[in-house]
């Protein structure tokens, strides 16, 4: 895959924490929260808090592919753009490459955002339709301080044809391209300031099966080229499979279980991951998997359960333990951390 991998399956990686911070680290997440108030009344006061993101901790290294999956509404974008401060945090910190994203000032952000982007989810809202796409890519060079026209068209042309685009695309408007072209374009103006991290939000979910594995393979060659370290948030674990390094599994906005992707895939020590894992597909037909279903929805997130936030739908439910104490992150094995009790 990418460069700066060697040491993914190393020392370290227990939860997230200062003695992670170290030169094989580009992202060191700790304690993040990120609670959405919920008001109500004449007053408008607050009333709840939805707790999108509760206290998460984990890292990613320089020029790998974090994989971070989990159901809809366990708060894996909410993670993403706190990360980039596209949404303010509550509390804990995101540190990149040695600076505080939480605590920069609007001058240093300025300068972070240069080198952390963001690949939307949605590749028709996600453009604006009434501008030519070659507009689009161009204007966070412009807003960054090309502004040269030429030198800007130069470096907008040059990054539409390393996603599979032609100079003649430059003049035209998003709805006169199909849906992959799109997510093409929403990449190259990505990757038009030449950053070091880019958070992957959920970049094939809208696309036709066929040309997912395109887009897929294009990133996975686009990381190569550029040494680009990233944070791939999706739901559909074969996806997953296929481009990451390491993967983070959520649930109701904690960190349920991490580990490289042999390793996860192959071992899955979380009840939660194991019944994600019981639903991937198989493709041939003669071979059946043992189906893990899980009983219930998932709860709210303005009053989870105490406890294990898993413990209500877990099929290896401990009374008195799994339903009082939330359980701390166990390291079984040397860079696999999973948030249960059945690890101890």
């Amino acid at each position: 895959m990418a460069n700066g991998n060697s040491d993914r399956n190393g020392n370290g990686h227990g939860p997230a924490g200062d003695d992670l911070v170290s030169g094989s680290d580009l992202i060191v997440v700790k304690n993040l929260k990120k609670y959405f108030p919920v008001r109500s009344g004449l007053m408008r006061r607050v009333t709840a808090q939805v707790q999108a993101v509760d206290d998460v901790s984990f890292r990613i290294h320089r020029g790998e592919c974090l994989g971070l999956v989990g159901e809809s509404g366990c708060g894996k974008t909410t993670i993403g753009r706190t990360i980039l401060r596209l949404i303010e945090p509550t509390a804990g910190s995101v540190i990149f490459d040695g600076t505080d994203v939480a605590a920069a000032g609007a001058a240093e952000l300025k300068l972070l955002r240069r080198q952390m982007q963001i690949i939307f989810q949605d590749p028709y809202s996600s453009l604006d339709p009434r501008v030519p796409i070659g507009d689009s890519v161009g204007e966070g060079l412009m807003i960054h301080g090309m502004r040269d026209g030429h030198e800007r068209h130069a470096a907008v042309l040059d990054m539409l044809r390393r996603v599979g685009l032609e100079e003649y695309h430059i003049r035209r408007y998003p709805h006169e391209f199909s849906g992959g072209q799109r997510q093409r374009i929403g990449i190259a103006r990505a990757l038009v300031l030449r950053p070091r991290f880019i958070v992957c939000d959920e970049p094939v979910s809208a696309l036709d099966v066929s040309i997912q594995s395109q887009v897929l393979n294009l990133l996975r060659d686009l990381q190569e080229e550029f040494g680009l370290t990233y944070l791939f948030i999706a739901h559909n674990l074969s996806v997953v499979e296929h481009i990451s390094d390491r993967v983070a599994v959520m649930y109701l906005g904690r960190m349920a279980e991490l580990a490289d992707r042999e390793t996860l895939f192959r071992n899955p020590l979380h009840p939660y991951t194991r019944a994600l894992m019981s639903a991937i597909p198989v493709p041939d037909p003669r071979l059946k998997r043992e189906r893990i279903v899980l009983a219930g929805d998932v709860p709210s997130p303005l009053n989870p359960p105490a406890g294990c936030r898993f413990h209500p739908r877990c099929p290896a439910f401990i009374a008195g333990t799994c339903d009082v104490d939330e359980p701390p992150e166990f390291e079984p094995e040397p860079g696999h951390t999973v948030a249960c009790w059945l690890a101890r």
